[in-house]
């Protein structure tokens, strides 16, 4: 079987296809173009000389009709991601993830893949109206971000109700792990801890999030691509748990042996209708459909984490006084 897994230069990306090798995949992975020849989180991952690089961009449709030639399986992860830069460029998101949705499933479509299995986010549902959040949830677009993946997830389902398209919307909850970008709080924590800084700057500590480990979350999504039973339906990926970021910086403190202080940056708070308070995942229909369970615990997951982020060669990448919208 040959993947395409576009925005594998990204974090969940890059993990997802070493996942794919791992289960005897053939990757095509998409990198964002750039000037530099940059493939992003792909340049560190193992085995980089199995997969072939393509760089472009899915707001083309010409070069999206190029990327999906002879691919039998899609993962669509591209998207622009970060929730406080939605504040300051919405168009751009509408660009990226609304019509870049469509020109992905267009093409597609016309090239006859086999399944397509389209990346959402647990952010469309918005502050929790019950716990734990079903599918059944209703959507609430607090931020452009959550808006246009809301949108985006309606244009995917769209091309399956309209034209059959075999498509799976995947619902992953808050990811974390290795190369995850130092915009998320589990990075911001633990870079600013390893830089020896004594107060580390935060937003909000109080919401809850369902926190799922990446090789959990890329297992989820491959187990999806493998289900039949799965087609036309939307799917929650996360760990049926919740904890609060002021827990989660407790737990981090503990593992690093920090006596870190943490001050509010009021840059980081988001404004008052646009925070998300509360996400917790329930994942019943995912364990129905496939036997799904999360299988790495959050402590050995952040473990894991903090022992890759406080590397000397991957710090070196993050910079800890700078906050990474």
């Amino acid at each position: 079987m040959k993947y395409l897994v576009t925005g594998a230069d990204g974090f969940i990306g890059s993990h997802l296809v070493e996942y794919i090798l791992k289960q005897g995949g053939s990757v095509r992975a998409l990198s964002m173009y750039n000037s530099f020849n940059s493939w992003g989180w792909l340049e560190n991952i193992c085995d980089i000389s199995k997969v072939e690089v393509v760089s472009g961009d899915i707001r083309d449709p010409h070069f999206c009709r190029t990327i999906v030639k002879e691919i039998d399986v899609v993962f669509h992860l591209a998207a622009l991601i970060a929730i406080p830069y939605s504040y300051a460029a919405p168009e751009s998101y509408v660009d990226t993830n609304v019509k870049g949705t469509l020109n992905i499933c267009q093409a597609a479509l016309d090239a006859g893949v086999k399944k397509i299995i389209h990346t959402s986010t647990s952010e469309v549902y918005g502050t929790a109206k019950y716990v734990p959040i079903d599918e059944s949830h209703p959507l609430q677009p607090q931020s452009p971000y959550s808006a246009s993946k809301i949108a985006a997830d309606s244009m995917a389902m769209s091309f399956f109700n309209s034209f059959n398209l075999p498509l799976v919307i995947a619902r992953p909850f808050n990811t974390y792990g290795p190369r995850q970008s130092a915009r998320a709080v589990i990075p911001s924590i633990i870079i600013q801890i390893a830089s020896g800084m004594k107060e580390i700057k935060l937003g909000d500590v109080s919401p809850t999030r369902d926190f799922n480990y990446v090789e959990d979350t890329c297992r989820g999504f491959w187990l999806l691509s493998q289900c039949q039973e799965a087609l036309g339906k939307v799917v929650n990926i996360g760990s049926n748990s919740e904890i609060s970021v002021q827990d989660t910086l407790e737990l981090i403190k503990r593992i690093m042996k920090s006596d870190v202080q943490f001050i509010i940056d009021e840059a980081r708070i988001r404004p008052k209708n646009s925070e998300v308070h509360r996400l917790w995942c329930d994942n019943t229909l995912i364990n129905r459909l496939t036997g799904y369970t999360p299988e790495v615990a959050m402590e050995l997951g952040l473990t894991r984490t903090v022992q890759w982020f406080t590397s000397p060669e991957n710090i070196v990448k993050y910079k800890a006084n700078i906050y990474n919208v």
